[in-house]
Formats: structure tokens, C-alpha cells, sequence
């Protein structure tokens, strides 16, 4: 904007204030105001204002802002969408429910809420940002959302289809795990009580399976009964994978609780073109060692081979060891045993005392059970239990043998080696932790999917997607962000450092600096993904209102930080107008 001043003859000149922008390569301006009857000190304070110059005068007293909304942060979140393409990705043709599904996206990652809160955001009379204006739904009311969220489950499967053909391609790998999350209420037919991985055992939860790539970016998700296993979820995602996303080879990866013996026998050994990557249970380690498939002396100048069993024909088993996953272990047993042993000690007294002993083998074993179900010991000790009487004592053999067998994993694959060497095989396993890395982003420090509200299972299938089309968002903010974060973003590097693959992780030099320094290369500091959102947020777009008599009010943005810039320009997004 400028303060333009046109020559009209014999009279006043016009004094206007004036928009420019070019346009087809030509320059277009618009006139925004007539300040013919500005004072003169006036027009030249605005005339300064608009010019970046320092303020004289008594220029503050003539504008007020009469409001300012957050629009850094909407600005970066929706310029990623557009350059996602995640509209198009919604559904082919623009609608109304395609624009609120991509508002509530973008508000999961700027400013995770309710369906009511998000309303009050887009509204223009209480919004708390400029999303509802730049998406242009200052309108919507909670209604139109969960509205859309029963239009956007009805598109689900097409939604999952494309994001795999973006995603995955023929023998790709494909990462799957599960979680669980609980709910405020018990009227949702999904929720049910099972194993909580929240230790929100008295809540109701659902389970939700998450199909990524083997960068760990979102494809699919699923939601199941809160009782259902982990295992009886991977029936369904087989069947996604080979028909509806027409893959005919894959290599999928999953943890030993998923892809258990039951499952391979029933659903995986000689189905053509699929191969999977596990674990082996810890018992089956133990079996394998007892018939003298391996030998605890391979590890004394390496840490990976590879082995054959005639229990797991046409198997590749890779036998690792892992010095620092073994001290990690003992820590924690005896950790254990010593808390075990405390409160047997306690027990003990209890049946001992002369006074309102503890009697009766029901009740001391009432007692026993709470205490092996708390630290899962039993297996390390000898029990006696009489109708008086309580006595135990560590079985030291059980506890030598699992030692033994410290830091040890076997990981298990059908893959050849022409395809994959046992390097790459473990590589690949270990890969699933980025599955958890979206697990924790979900539940907790970004996304929050938990805890669910919903009733009507569709509505809780609906959350549960926005929430992972939210973190595909997210997923890829972080990667053009990297440089800024605490993230790691020299990986290739940072493998080259590592002297085994059955090693822990190692960082690259450079995400030791910036953790080290709290610095950027550029000396700016890192942010986490959430603090670096915050940050941009304080880009606000100013509304303002001159003084002077019938004259209009204009917006002004934020002059934006260094700092926000390169933000800005790591995204290749611009401050939406």
C-alpha cells in the first residue's frame, strides 16, 4: 500500500491510498481510501507508516488496531496442505465438506480441540486465528462439522488408495503396529475394556492399527474393538494391502506380539508374493540355544549371524546381541526382583504377626497373585503356600538362564538374500520404531488424539483419521523443517557413524551440535515442532482503523522474524494475503 497524490485541474489534488500487486506480469493497483480531507501532518505520518519509516508526531493517536488475529502458523499449515495437494487427495471436486475436513486438519496440528472449539476458531465474532478466513468457512457451526466428518469416513477407503499409490510401490516395505487409546464415557459400541497401553485400565479404549511406509509416512489406519488383539488386526490389513491397494508383492514388517506363529501358519506361509520380518519370542530363543542352533560364543568377536532351524524352514533367522540392550535388561530385573522381593518379605510378616495374621491359602494367594501381576516374576521363584504358613525363595536357575540370554533378539524373515542381507533385514525391523514415533506424536505431544469423546462408531472412525491425515501433514512439515528442529536432518551421516546395525541409533554430528548448543548453524535457536508453531503464530494480521472521519480500516501482517522467514522459506510457503 502507498499514499498516491493525483493532480485534478484547478482544484485539490486527490490525496488516495492506494493497493499495488503485479498481475499477468503487468501492474494492477487498486484505491482502498479517499484522505482528500486528511490534515496534511496525517498523510504524511500514514505515507511514513507505509514506508517502513520511523513514526513522528502524534501519529500514534491517530489509528487503532482494532484486532489482531494469529496467522503465521495457519499460513505455514495451509500452504503445506496446498503443496501436499491433500485437497485433491480429499476428493477430486471442491465442496463444502472438503473445506471444513481441511480445517479441522489444519487445526489438529495448529491447535488440537474439539469440534465446538474449532467452530468458535472459524467464526469471524470469536475467531483465534485467521484459519476460518483464509479458508473462507466463517460460517460453519459445529453441525457442518460432524457433518463432514460423516462425509470424510464414507471416502475413507479412496482417501487410503491414494495415499498408497503416492506411497508404496510393488515388494516396498510396509510398516504396521498397533496401539490403543481410551475413552470419557462407555456409549461408543467400539469402546470396550482390554489392554491399555495408556494404564487407563478402568476406561473403556479402542485399538487402532497404522499401515506407513518404511520412512514411517502415514497410508492407512484402522480402528477396532478395544478388546480386540493385537494379532486378529492383521487379517484386515493383509487384505487392504493386496486388493484394494492392488499390491501384489510386499515385505511387510510387524513386532513378534503381531506376527505370531498362529498368523503366519493361517495367513502368511505360502500366500505368493509376501514376505513379512518379525521377532521371535523369548521362549524360542531359549529353545533354539537348548538344541544347539547357536551358540552364546558367536558373539565373542561379532554381533550379528545368521543361522537355519529346521523348526522354521524356509526361514532366515539373524541372531543378534545388543551389549547395551543386555545392561539395560539386568538393570531392569533386578530392579524387579528386589521390588518382588520386598513385598514378598511383606507378605511373609503378614502371615508371620501374632495379631490379625493373614490366613487361609485363598486369601495369602489373593494376596501373592497382585504382587507377581504388578512386577511379572513368578517365573523367577519358588512358592510355598499352606493355610499358615508362606515361604519362597528366588529360583537362581531360572533367573542364570534368562540372563544368559541378555541383549540376545532373533530376528525372523521369509525375504531372500538375493533381496535383502541380514544387515538390511535387522535394518529393516528396526524401522518399526518409527511407527511408535507417530504413535507418541498422535497421543500425546502434538496431535492428541486421546482422549475420544465421540459416541457413534463412524464419528470415532472419522477423529481417528483426521488425526492421522493431520500428522501426514505434520510428518512432512517436520522433514522440510529438520534444519530449524531438534530433529535429526543429516541421517546419512549419521549411519555412516554406526559400526554395526544391531548398535543403538547414533545422531549426526550436526544434531549433536544443535542439541548440544540449543544453536542452528545459522546461531538461530532450535525449536521443537510445537515451539517453532508458536512462534510463527505471533505473525498476526493487524486490523486497522484510522481516526479521521468515514475512513476505512485496512489489514497489515507482521513483518516477519529472520527467524520466521527461514521458516517460511524452508516450507515454500508465503503469508497468505
Amino acid at each position: 500500500m502507498y499514499i498516491e497524490i493525483v493532480p485534478n485541474r484547478g482544484s485539490r489534488p486527490a490525496i488516495l491510498l492506494r493497493e499495488g500487486w503485479r498481475e499477468d506480469g503487468k501492474v494492477r493497483k487498486r484505491t482502498l481510501a479517499n484522505l482528500s480531507d486528511w490534515p496534511e501532518h496525517k498523510v504524511q505520518a500514514l505515507a511514513a507508516v507505509l514506508k517502513g519509516k520511523a513514526i513522528i508526531g502524534d501519529i500514534e493517536n491517530a489509528f487503532d488496531v482494532v484486532r489482531s488475529l494469529p496467522h503465521g502458523h495457519v499460513a505455514a499449515v495451509a500452504g503445506a496442505l496446498k503443496k501436499l495437494k491433500l485437497e485433491e487427495v480429499l476428493s477430486g471436486k471442491s465442496c463444502h465438506e472438503r473445506d471444513l475436513c481441511t480445517a479441522m486438519i489444519a487445526a489438529r496440528v495448529t491447535a488440537p480441540g474439539s469440534k465446538l472449539a474449532l467452530a468458535r476458531c472459524l467464526a469471524e465474532k470469536t475467531a483465534d486465528s485467521t484459519l476460518g478466513e483464509v479458508l473462507g468457512l466463517q460460517d460453519a457451526n459445529e453441525d457442518d462439522c460432524y457433518a463432514a466428518m460423516d462425509w470424510l469416513i464414507a471416502r475413507q477407503d479412496k482417501i487410503e488408495t491414494t495415499l498408497a499409490k503416492r506411497h508404496l510401490t510393488e515388494g516396498s516395505l510396509v510398516l504396521y503396529d498397533v496401539t490403543s487409546t481410551y475413552f470419557e464415557g462407555r456409549h461408543c459400541p467400539l469402546a470396550k475394556l482390554g489392554y491399555s497401553r495408556d494404564g487407563k485400565r478402568e476406561n473403556p479404549q479402542i485399538v487402532i492399527g497404522l499401515l506407513t511406509d518404511s520412512q514411517g509416512c502415514p497410508v492407512a489406519i484402522e480402528v477396532f474393538d478395544g478388546n480386540t488383539g493385537d494379532p486378529s488386526t492383521l487379517g484386515p490389513q493383509l487384505q487392504k494391502l493386496r486388493e484394494r491397494f492392488d499390491l501384489k508383492r510386499i515385505v511387510l514388517v510387524g513386532d513378534r506380539g503381531m506376527i505370531t506363529d498362529a498368523r503366519i501358519r493361517e495367513e502368511l506361509r505360502g500366500t505368493d508374493g509376501l514376505d513379512w520380518i518379525t521377532c521371535l519370542r523369548a521362549p524360542a530363543i531359549a529353545k533354539l540355544l537348548e538344541r544347539g542352533s547357536f551358540q552364546l560364543s558367536l558373539f565373542d568377536q561379532r554381533d550379528l549371524a545368521e543361522i537355519t532351524d529346521p523348526a522354521f524352514p524356509d526361514e532366515r533367522l539373524i541372531v543378534c546381541k545388543n551389549p547395551l540392550l543386555a545392561e539395560e535388561r539386568t538393570r531392569k530385573r533386578n530392579e524387579l526382583l528386589a521390588a518382588t522381593d520386598r513385598e514378598l518379605k511383606a507378605i511373609a510378616v503378614a502371615v508371620a504377626r501374632p495379631t490379625r495374621p493373614l490366613r487361609g491359602r485363598d486369601l495369602i494367594g489373593l494376596r501373592l497373585g497382585k504382587v507377581m501381576g504388578r512386577f511379572k516374576m513368578a517365573k523367577h521363584y519358588r512358592i510355598t503356600i499352606e493355610n499358615d504358613a508362606f515361604r519362597w525363595e528366588r529360583n537362581e536357575a531360572a533367573i542364570a538362564a534368562e540372563a544368559a540370554l541378555d541383549g540376545i533378539y532373533i530376528v525372523r524373515t521369509t525375504v531372500a538374500v538375493e533381496k535383502l542381507s541380514a544387515e538390511q533385514v535387522v535394518c529393516s525391523y528396526k524401522q518399526l520404531s518409527r511407527v511408535e514415533r507417530a504413535f507418541r506424536c498422535l497421543k500425546t505431544i502434538d496431535l492428541r488424539i486421546r482422549p475420544i469423546h465421540h459416541r457413534k462408531a463412524d464419528r470415532v472412525r472419522a477423529h481417528v483419521l483426521l488425526c492421522m491425515l493431520a500428522y501426514y501433514v505434520e510428518w512432512h512439515m517436520r522433514r522440510e523443517l529438520a534444519p530449524m528442529l531438534f530433529d535429526d536432518d543429516d541421517r546419512a551421516s549419521a549411519e555412516q557413524r554406526r559400526d554395526s546395525v544391531v548398535a543403538p541409533a547414533l545422531r549426526s554430528k550436526r544434531a549433536d551440535a544443535k542439541a548440544r548448543t540449543k544453536k542452528t548453524d545459522l546461531g538461530a535457536p532450535v525449536h521443537s515442532f510445537q515451539t517453532l508453531l508458536r512462534d510463527l503464530a505471533t505473525i498476526a494480521k493487524n486490523r486497522i482503523q484510522p481516526r479521521a472521519s468515514g475512513a476505512p480500516t485496512f489489514d497489515i501482517i507482521t513483518k516477519p522474524t529472520a527467524l520466521q522467514q527461514r521458516a517460511l522459506e524452508l516450507l515454500g510457503v508465503r503469508l497468505l494475503p
